[in-house]
């Protein structure tokens, strides 16, 4: 069984202490492959650092909507200067959050529809995240939306109807992670009418760690939980769905599955 966790802050500094470990730990589950949105200027050189170290790790290049403010076009040159001068697997995250601050939302909208506009530029996928924010998103992706954007909603709680909507758009995926495990997280009832085809999963580690290890540390190779919660909602086999989700992985992010 062949799993890629398509969302891991690997790089973070709460793993410098045990990052190789960590990852060997996922290996042994069969997380073998990892994507790894960047945040802003401040953790472009971490993130580097750790995907040259480890070849199964896979950068992308984004600004975080919670990291754009009033001097965010500073932060914006940073990402097209990097794009111009080495390979990124795609831009993220990007998005829109408006569940700590809506201070900044004219410039996190511009921010937005900037970096996907760069996506279609450099033909990368985009990593989207939406908190409290679907409306505001989809009014951009509208816009946007050409046979040149493709992507995935990141770490998704929406309701039906946002799913719906998402799935219009037909090159984006959904990414599904330890809110799924959540007793009161919603996500049971929305997964099983999400197109398997469509389907990602994630950790968002060191974030969001799933039952039964919610309150620790989230770490690659929990993704085998929701792996398995995924799997046990839908009604199949855990390796079907690893397949079917690992095919997803590679076939957005163009990644090289062995």
């Amino acid at each position: 069984m062949v799993l890629v966790d398509t969302h891991s802050h690997i790089f973070a500094e709460e793993f410098d202490s045990d990052r190789k470990a960590v990852l060997e730990k996922a290996a042994e589950v069969g997380v073998l492959y990892h994507i790894l949105p960047n945040i802003d200027s401040s953790t472009t050189e971490r993130l580097l650092s750790v995907t040259e170290e480890f070849s199964n790790c896979y950068p992308l290049m984004g600004l975080h909507p919670t990291s754009v403010k009033g001097n965010f076009e500073k932060e914006i040159y940073h990402v097209e200067e990097y794009l111009a001068k080495q390979k990124f697997w795609g831009i993220g995250e990007i998005g829109i959050d408006l569940y700590w601050d809506k201070t900044f939302l004219p410039q996190q909208q511009e921010a937005f529809k900037y970096q996907l506009q760069l996506a279609k530029k450099y033909n990368l996928p985009v990593v989207i995240h939406a908190r409290n924010s679907f409306n505001e998103i989809f009014e951009i992706v509208d816009q946007e939306i050409d046979d040149n954007l493709s992507g995935a909603f990141h770490s998704f709680s929406g309701n039906l109807d946002q799913y719906r909507h998402i799935d219009e758009y037909k090159s984006f995926f959904i990414g599904i992670g330890g809110i799924v495990t959540y007793k009161n997280g919603g996500l049971a009832d929305i997964v099983p009418h999400i197109n398997p085809e469509k389907l990602l999963l994630e950790t968002d580690s060191p974030y969001l760690s799933p039952v039964p290890v919610r309150g620790k540390r989230n770490e690659s190779n929990n993704l085998i939980f929701i792996a398995q919660k995924i799997s046990e909602i839908l009604s199949i086999d855990v390796e079907k769905l690893a397949a079917q989700t690992t095919l997803n992985a590679q076939k957005l992010f163009k990644i090289d599955v062995k």
